[in-house]
């Protein structure tokens, strides 16, 4: 054996260990987990602001889907629904004020450990509650609502970031663990809740119950390593959540590139998609024209129709192959945003293409969103600088607004 050969060997274990080191020192993508965070949220409240004087219809008691139905499809699929646990109306106003309350504070990144287990709660506990009221959207929201648990999503833009640049500390979080804790123990005694241990749960072989409780006592021992044990075990699990976060962005990236790779190769398989006339017919129905006089302009055109139909078809099966390359992703990238604006103005679909538009945000480049955000942070301080000013008191230069936040490194 070559002295070549021999010293390979040390420098591929060495190569390993730097690439696992990779993985575990630092959470990547922290601008694109945030921007997740802060666009799913911002539509899932939207989605309930909106559908605030139909709530009752849609995912009451005594709505079309009644409680008695929705209870026999929930016994006979296993899926999790908190409406279904009480069937006063207090409850659901509770559960539905609940669902608002968490999807803004997760948004703003308060106690976004907390938060995105509640926001996570809500959107699962609504979406079964009338599984046949959404759109694609919805698949998304709940899909990327169980992911964002597991993700450090409040590493930047947010209060928690804002927090840890202050060094500030208080009992918030100790109180939040606490109530949680009570409710989920006040759930399982007092209501018909019906929390598996092992099955009928988020993964195969956990249930509900252990999959709660499970995070509620990963918080608290979080809680404890950071107050009581700053150094060895603290590093220990901050390595542990790198690498949860990290996986779970990986998961992200993969089912955002399964949803395109899936919509792309089942158009292709439709007749109406082969010969481009797919798009003439919802822009030719009441449901999805919202401005008719641009529906029927658009639909007008036969060339127009078919260059968008094939377009949409090419771009959604190409994309998941452009990732290897940079510069032919961020141009497609931004085509398919283009694509899903116009999807909002001209089919009506707004909270599906917001949902879109966030989940797509895991692609975006790091530079552009540390751009962004200095810009936004940039804005607010002139605005804030201007109103004292205005009101005759000296201007405040200088001040900080606290937009941007101090995480590691992006991809």
């Amino acid at each position: 054996m070559s002295t070549l050969q021999r010293a390979g060997r040390p420098l591929t274990r060495l190569t390993d260990l730097t690439r696992l080191t990779h993985l575990t020192d630092r959470a990547l993508g922290p601008y694109q987990t945030a921007v997740i965070r802060i666009g799913l949220s911002f539509t899932w409240l939207c989605f309930l602001l909106r559908e605030w004087p139909n709530r009752h219809r849609l995912y009451g008691p005594d709505g079309p889907w009644s409680w008695s139905l929705a209870r026999q499809l929930i016994t006979d699929n296993g899926a999790f629904t908190a409406l279904l646990w009480n069937r006063s109306d207090w409850w659901f106003e509770s559960c539905y004020l609940l669902a608002m309350a968490s999807a803004l504070l997760l948004m703003l990144g308060w106690h976004t450990r907390a938060m995105s287990v509640l926001s996570m709660i809500g959107v699962v506990s609504l979406q079964n509650r009338t599984v046949f009221v959404g759109d694609g959207g919805d698949n998304v929201l709940h899909l990327m609502a169980l992911y964002l648990v597991l993700t450090r999503c409040g590493r930047v833009w947010s209060l928690d970031a804002r927090r840890r640049r202050r060094a500030t500390s208080g009992a918030g979080g100790l109180v939040l663990w606490i109530c949680c804790g009570l409710a989920l123990a006040l759930v399982q005694t007092c209501t018909e809740a019906r929390l598996h241990w092992t099955d009928h749960g988020p993964l195969p072989g956990l249930g509900w119950a252990a999959a709660l409780w499970g995070l509620w006592l990963v918080h608290a021992l979080w809680w404890l390593a950071c107050e009581y044990a700053p150094g060895e075990p603290r590093s220990v699990l901050d390595a542990l959540a790198n690498l949860i976060h990290n996986a779970a962005l990986l998961v992200i990236m993969a089912e955002v590139c399964l949803i395109y790779a899936t919509a792309g190769w089942y158009k292709i398989q439709g007749t109406l998609w082969q010969d481009g006339t797919a798009l003439y017919y919802p822009l030719h129905l009441d449901y999805f024209t919202p401005w008719p006089w641009l529906s029927h302009l658009l639909a007008g055109s036969g060339l127009m129709v078919l260059i968008l139909s094939y377009a949409t078809v090419a771009m959604q099966v190409a994309f998941p192959f452009t990732l290897a390359n940079r510069r032919l992703k961020n141009a497609l990238l931004v085509v398919m945003m283009a694509e899903h604006l116009g999807i909002a103005v001209l089919l009506g679909l707004p909270f599906f293409s917001l949902a879109m538009l966030a989940a797509d945000a895991v692609f975006l480049p790091t530079s552009f969103l540390r751009w962004a955000g200095d810009a936004v942070s940039r804005r607010f301080r002139e605005v804030r600088a201007r109103v004292p000013a205005q009101r005759g008191g000296p201007p405040v230069a200088g001040e900080r607004a606290g937009l941007t936040g101090g995480g590691g490194p992006g991809r």
